[in-house]
């Protein structure tokens, strides 16, 4: 069983940054290959972005690339996302997931355990 707490979440204006961060419980984070969502109210839950176990590979949605960094500590069993250059439309609830898998994961389904996330407010 693993437990994912988020948090960093808050209220940004357009073009500020935020750092989010997953703690999970367990000894064996490092087994995880670990993901953040989110969701905008009135729109689906989207993928973020992924990372591997060891951190040595990531994937980003598209249209996320160059201004969201995801990375890890497995020492402290910690995920992070770095978020720069915010938008309004980036306004969401940030998610993060873990999934005992090797390889990177880009859909919800299939990871194993969730957190509650963390809501994130851009201002214009």
């Amino acid at each position: 069983q693993v437990q994912l707490v988020e948090s960093g979440g808050g209220l940004v204006q357009a073009g500020g940054s935020l750092r989010l961060s997953c703690a999970a419980s367990g000894r064996t984070f490092s087994s995880y290959a670990m993901g953040w969502f989110r969701q905008a109210p009135g729109k689906e839950r989207e993928f973020v972005a992924g990372i591997s176990r060891n951190g040595g590979r990531t994937s980003y949605a598209d249209n996320l690339k160059g201004r969201f960094t995801i990375s890890r500590d497995n020492a402290k069993n910690t995920v992070y996302l770095q978020m720069d250059s915010l938008k309004p439309e980036d306004t969401a609830v940030y998610s993060c997931a873990a999934a005992a898998s090797e390889a990177l994961i880009m859909v919800l389904r299939q990871y194993e355990y969730r957190g509650q996330g963390t809501q994130v407010t851009v201002s214009s």
